[in-house]
């Protein structure tokens, strides 16, 4: 080694909710650990994402970490739902609590990781050419905060005005006022942003494709008596978050039993009901087979076109907002005053599912009508779950890559979402085959904690490496896959899958099903000492379990 390579025992790159935990851990047990960061601060997914009106669509009370009794009796949060600023305080609150700064490396990108078998240990070159031997490598990416999608428009490169992207939005202010802004998307982000740019637009124009189903919720100061209650009873509270579907409570408004045991009658008025609930999405869970009976799931999917319908006042707009898919098949969007946006004078919607679009010098042009621009924002996206991971050069055994490991997502594997054959000491927290329609800040602790967990084990048992075989990355996988095949979500193309990516071959990327089952596979294999892992001592045979 040289001698001015640093060692460390674990290099984690990305200092958002996932890297902090981790590090904190970590350090706690006296592992030398580096986190890095390309951002100049901590927040991950929160320091990225600032566009207008970015925020949370999972309640604060449950949007936050758990692993500390401490620190959530100490925060309380303003809103029900999260929005950016105070999510990134959220962050800072921790990282100043817990002293983390000392140990983030910021204004650092790595840009290769290469495990030496000569060694076994990870070969890590920063941007600026450091680099860095660590016998672990753990990757904090973070699902939608490590590579921003802009889709392959013509002409992209023509247009004269300010170009932005949701996901990599500037730290200063964007001043709208007087100005001709387009967003080209509709999806979460553009959702979140619309009803804010349109407040300060001369004139807004939202280019859409594909509609999408736009859940209110009702963002308001949390209850305090609610909120001192789950304060005074931590433990429990997150014991019954563990037991939930989702990882989180959620009143449950909705009936034991089929849809259409209900009359017509008793069914919107359960609908109105849901729909003016703190939450909307209640509608999914409205009967027992909201989500498995096309009929029942068509009766809710009415119900909220009729809303649509009755907010929006220009029928032919209102038409083009009407989606024409399965209720809860994507992950559900949270708009506030989305629909009601539509309403002002300064607001148009163009539709641009059947017609071409290019940008110009002077904006965009959809079939053969200009639109002529200030500013255009797309809120496109990302390539969520590996693109970040493939941003970064990874060379495991034999300078295998995760993308000739995948086949270019033909085979697309992995042992619990968190670990590669092929790749020892490799770990990618929160990365592909995490939880889909789960709390993401109670599925990275368990993310965290496992990876901590598995780390500490090797090191007191000196254990050298550890890597998934081939054999549990296909249990895993083709577990994943026939959940998958039972849910909604598999019926409908999405960024699930990578279909948002021109080119990106289709891969079951997520997991699709309850929380208990996700959090119980993960213990399971932790209480068995790691069945389904190759381990290896110093001068001693592969152990395998």
């Amino acid at each position: 080694m040289n001698l001015n390579q640093k060692e460390l025992d674990v290099v984690v790159v990305g200092a958002g909710f996932s890297g902090m935990y981790l590090l904190h851990l970590l350090r706690k047990e006296g592992y030398s650990t580096r986190v890095f960061e390309k951002g100049d601060n901590v927040g991950g997914t929160w320091y990225w994402n600032r566009y207008p009106g970015a925020g949370c669509d999972i309640e604060t009370m449950y949007y936050c970490y758990t692993f500390s009794e401490e620190i959530f009796k100490e925060w309380t949060w303003s809103t029900s739902f999260p929005r950016q600023p105070e999510l990134l305080k959220y962050a800072n609150f921790v990282a100043d609590k817990l002293d983390l700064r000392r140990d983030i490396q910021f204004n650092t990108r790595i840009v290769s990781a290469h495990f030496d078998e000569k060694i076994n240990k990870w070969q890590i070159q920063t941007d600026d050419n450091e680099v860095v031997i660590a016998k672990y490598f753990v990757t904090a990416l973070g699902s939608l905060s490590s590579a921003t999608h802009m889709p392959n428009i013509k002409g992209l490169k023509d247009f004269e005005g300010e170009i932005y992207h949701t996901g990599k939005w500037p730290h200063e202010k964007v001043d709208f006022k007087g100005k001709r802004v387009g967003v080209i998307g509709t999806g979460s982000s553009g959702v979140q942003a619309i009803p804010e740019i349109a407040k300060g637009a001369e004139h807004l124009k939202v280019f859409q494709r594909s509609p999408q189903w736009v859940f209110p919720c009702k963002d308001e100061p949390p209850k305090p008596k609610e909120v001192q209650a789950m304060k005074d009873n931590f433990h429990n509270w997150r014991r019954r978050m563990d037991e939930s579907p989702g990882g989180f409570l959620q009143e449950n408004f909705g009936k034991p039993y089929p849809t259409f045991d209900d009359t017509r009658e008793e069914r919107q008025k359960l609908y109105e009901k849901l729909w003016q609930s703190r939450s909307a999405t209640a509608l999914l869970s409205a009967y027992t087979d909201t989500r498995t009976n096309d009929a029942a799931n068509e009766d809710v999917a009415n119900f909220i076109r009729s809303k649509i319908k009755e907010i929006v006042k220009d029928s032919t707009t209102a038409e083009k907002l009407l989606p024409n898919l399965l209720v809860g098949a994507k992950r559900p969007i949270f708009g506030k005053d989305y629909y009601e946006t539509y309403n002002r004078d300064n607001v148009s919607l163009v539709d641009i599912r059947d017609t071409s679009i290019e940008i110009t010098k002077q904006g965009i042009r959809t079939g053969d009508t200009e639109h002529e621009l200030d500013y255009i924002v797309f809120a496109t996206g990302f390539d969520g779950l590996t693109g970040g991971l493939l941003k970064i050069d990874i060379l495991g055994r034999n300078d295998l890559t995760l993308w000739g490991k995948w086949d270019g997502f033909k085979d697309f594997k992995t042992n619990l979402g968190l670990t590669h054959s092929g790749f020892p000491n490799m770990f990618t927290i929160w990365g592909p085959h995490s939880t889909a329609f789960t709390n993401a800040l109670r599925g990275l602790e368990l993310h965290v904690e496992w990876t901590f967990q598995c780390i500490d084990y090797l090191q007191k048992h000196a254990v050298e490496t550890i890597e998934a075989t081939a054999e549990a990355e296909d249990e895993w996988t083709n577990f994943n896959d026939a959940i998958a095949s039972q849910s909604l979500s598999n019926r409908v193309p999405s960024w699930y899958h990578g279909a948002n990516i021109e080119g990106k071959p289709p891969a079951n990327l997520m997991y699709f099903g309850d929380w208990p089952t996700y959090k119980a596979k993960y213990d399971e294999v932790a209480s068995k000492e790691y069945e389904g892992f190759l381990m290896t001592r110093s001068f001693e045979t592969k152990l395998k379990r």
